[in-house]
């Protein structure tokens, strides 16, 4: 194992026994709290279902035992991811890294060599000056720029992207040295120039370089071709020549273009350069391709035969570096020799720059990427988020016991020694090779090796099956955030991007892997892969407290129990207290109530909306019906949907059928609301036993405003649109019209 470590570039000082930690961990402070609390909310909700049952069991009519049995069932499932949260918050712990230790470790010649996957696979929806920015970003991390490499996969096979990148490698040459030298902190050229920097002479003629590469990019993306002014030598000329009108995005050979290689190329001030590469991998109309997973398998392959470095970060291409010494602390974990043989994935969360000011789509996502990933890291548990995420190659070849052969290249090996130049002629030809579009035919790539195929959401299974073969996962979130990202400011992307991760996560679940008997092989602690795999059964209780108390209120039908009632204060108990420690976790994680308030606003519409219209999409796929195939959510920037979006105003403008059920729930619940209010000012005696109902269709009506202002307040391209208004409605009629003869 030794001798393998240092082959990979993996050394470690002898002396290190005896040095200064390089990480601590420590059990959160409220962590003692939070178990009191779970134990008593259990006895609550076992209190609640056997209540539940009581009513079912003395139910005397048919509609009484099914109004019982929906409750019932929306109940388990909220008690079902209840549980699976409240796993999370039994053991939350924080980690520190300490960096300045790593020379008591690792001489910085003995870094290990580290490659950065970066995807992307359409110029129009992820705009190649972004994915030039991500690239940028990661180029000028602090560290030797002989042991760091690049590559871009281009799904998509554009020839506006490689041109992209080669305006790029030039100006790393100029930006790379600019950034050292002056210590920059925002390391992406667009972050750094919309910053409050101290202005310069040397960094405006930067700036207009920057502005001139961008205005050439998007010059080329705008006309959909690169022409011959835009080629500078005979090398570019040759490599665009291969884009011939048989060249399509399914159907193309493989493509792999050095851009830069730290053996020759040298910055301005005469430094080496990182590498740099691009990758398109062959793509046929006869094969069939693994989305995302089966481009980044394309990369570990592609990478392991030119520089296979035994550390691997995947970063989004709408994501960008924002702290150079993040590298050094990732060290910290995979330079431990008391934890790195058992350390896969070290994640880093995904934080958000252009939210606006209250968050009001719940973009910042703090549960998942701030919250809970405490909780999963005291487990020993850490999932892959998409981005963000450092691995060891070594994690997709077996489990930590059983390093998996490569019998289909031996330079796929972990632990292959690299001595040839990338741009030697056998070098790119096993690079080529290994980019095949039938090289993975009848091998184990995408199920034991690499990132796993059978879900779109390819991050999420591969994580959990990483850790179900033994691999650890590590959570780390300095103060200074190592990596950030633009919100979405459309809330049809949102939704959108949601639905593709719960159709994705159904997959997993309703598959042999599912996390709840799957785990049961691979250790209890597995069953929290549950709380993201389930999010889709939230659209059960919402869809049913959205409708059921609310019809069951319009024909003077009590379904919970009286105020005078002990049960009464049961189901305050369990409202109050489950948002009051949701609130607590939102504000101690630098949250604000207005953002949090818009954070379980967001959960309501998802569940009525993305997570339904996910298990539709789903069952459709699962019965061999047709559905939408993967769909990318889009980067460009609209500016008038900007702008309407840092006023706080939600976007509506297409007429998707995704609105149409909130604006069912939203004219259901303030009719209710409305009659409700009406019986009380009429001194309607039996009111006392809806309060309940009157309460959950208030909630939902305040929930709901900026639906009724998107309905009937507006005038902008953002509103609702009439068709969507006057569908929501009709439909809402219906089901009252239909209610009143059921509940007869």
């Amino acid at each position: 194992m030794e001798s393998a470590q240092k082959q990979s570039g993996f050394t470690t000082d002898k002396s290190a026994a005896a040095s200064p930690p390089l990480h601590t961990v420590q059990l959160m402070r409220r962590t003692h709290f939070c178990r009191i609390y779970i134990i008593i909310y259990t006895f609550a909700i076992l209190a609640l279902l056997y209540n539940h049952s009581q009513t079912l069991y003395h139910s005397t009519s048919l509609l009484s035992s099914l109004i019982s049995i929906t409750l019932l069932i929306s109940d388990l499932c909220l008690a079902f991811e209840w549980s699976t949260s409240a796993a999370l918050r039994f053991g939350r712990v924080r980690r520190k890294q300490f960096p300045e230790n790593l020379p008591n470790f690792i001489k910085r010649n003995d870094y290990p060599g580290i490659d950065v996957f970066i995807c992307t696979a359409d110029p129009y929806k992820e705009p190649p000056v972004d994915v030039v920015n991500t690239a940028l970003s990661v180029l000028a991390y602090d560290y030797p720029p002989e042991k760091l490499s690049v590559y871009l996969s281009d799904d998509g096979g554009s020839d506006l992207t490689l041109f992209a990148f080669f305006e790029a490698a030039k100006f790393a040459a100029h930006w790379l040295p600019f950034c050292s030298d002056f210590n920059i902190k925002e390391r992406s050229p667009k972050a750094f120039f919309q910053s409050d920097y101290s202005s310069s002479a040397q960094i405006e003629k930067l700036k207009l370089m920057y502005e001139c590469m961008k205005g050439r990019i998007e010059n080329v993306v705008e006309k959909g071709e690169v022409g011959n002014e835009y080629m500078s030598n005979d090398k570019e000329r040759q490599v665009f020549s291969k884009w011939t009108p048989k060249f399509t995005p399914q159907s193309h050979p493989s493509l792999i273009q050095v851009l830069l290689d730290n053996r020759k190329d040298k910055d301005v001030m005469g430094h080496n350069l990182p590498n740099l590469v691009y990758v398109s991998r062959e793509k046929s109309n006869t094969a069939h391709h693994h989305f995302k997973a089966g481009a980044l398998n394309s990369l570990i392959r592609v990478s392991a035969v030119m520089t296979n470095a035994p550390i691997i970060l995947s970063i989004d291409c709408d994501n960008y570096s924002n702290d150079p010494q993040t590298l050094e602390r990732i060290l910290c974990y995979f330079g431990d020799p008391k934890v790195r043989s058992e350390i896969s994935l070290i994640q880093f969360p995904q934080l958000f720059v252009g939210l606006n000011k209250n968050d009001i789509y719940a973009g910042e996502y703090k549960s998942l990427f701030q919250i809970f990933p405490h909780g999963y890291d005291g487990i020993r548990r850490m999932f892959f988020y998409g981005s963000n995420g450092f691995f060891s190659r070594r994690a997709f070849f077996g489990p930590p016991s059983k390093l998996l052969p490569t019998p289909e290249m031996p330079q796929l090996n972990p632990f292959h020694l690299v001595n040839n130049s990338i741009q030697s002629q056998d070098i790119l030809t096993l690079a080529t090779r290994a980019s095949s579009c039938h090289f993975e035919n009848h091998t184990d790539w995408g199920i034991k090796k690499g990132f796993r195929y059978g879900s779109v959401v390819e991050d999420y299974f591969t994580g959990y099956m990483l850790h179900c073969e033994g691999w650890r996962g590590v959570f780390c979130q300095p103060e200074r955030p190592a990596f950030l990202a633009e919100a979405t400011t459309s809330l049809l992307e949102v939704l959108v991007q949601q639905k593709r991760w719960a159709v994705g996560l159904l997959e997993v679940v309703f598959s042999k892997y599912c996390p709840v008997t799957f785990g049961l092989y691979h250790g209890f602690r597995n069953h929290v892969y549950s709380q993201q795999g389930f999010w889709a059964i939230w659209s059960i209780p919402i869809t049913v407290y959205s409708f059921l108390p609310q019809l069951a209120l319009l024909n003077n039908l009590s379904i919970f129990p009286e105020v005078k009632s002990p049960w009464f204060l049961l189901y305050a108990f369990l409202f109050v207290s489950a948002y009051a420690v949701d609130m607590m976790d939102f504000m101690l994680h630098k949250g604000t109530i207005c953002r949090w308030w818009n954070d379980q606003r967001m959960w309501n519409i998802r569940g009525l909306s993305t997570y339904s219209y996910a298990i539709f999409e789903f069952t459709l796929k699962s019965l061999g019906m047709s559905t939408p195939g993967f769909t990318l959510t889009s980067k460009a920037v609209d500016e008038q949907i900007s702008k309407r979006y840092e006023k706080g105003l939600f976007e509506f403008g297409v007429a998707s059928p995704m609105f149409v059920p909130l604006v069912m729930a939203a004219s259901m619940n303030l009719l209710s609301f409305s009659w409700g209010a009406f019986e009380i000012a009429k001194g309607n005696s039996r009111i006392q036993g809806l309060a309940i109902q009157m309460f959950l269709s208030a909630f939902a009506v305040v929930n709901s405003f900026p639906i009724y202002q998107a309905m009937v307040l507006r005038s902008d391209n953002g509103k609702i649109p009439a068709k969507i208004t006057v569908i929501g409605t009709g439909l809402t009629w219906a089901i009252c019209v239909f209610g009143s003869f059921i509940f007869k």
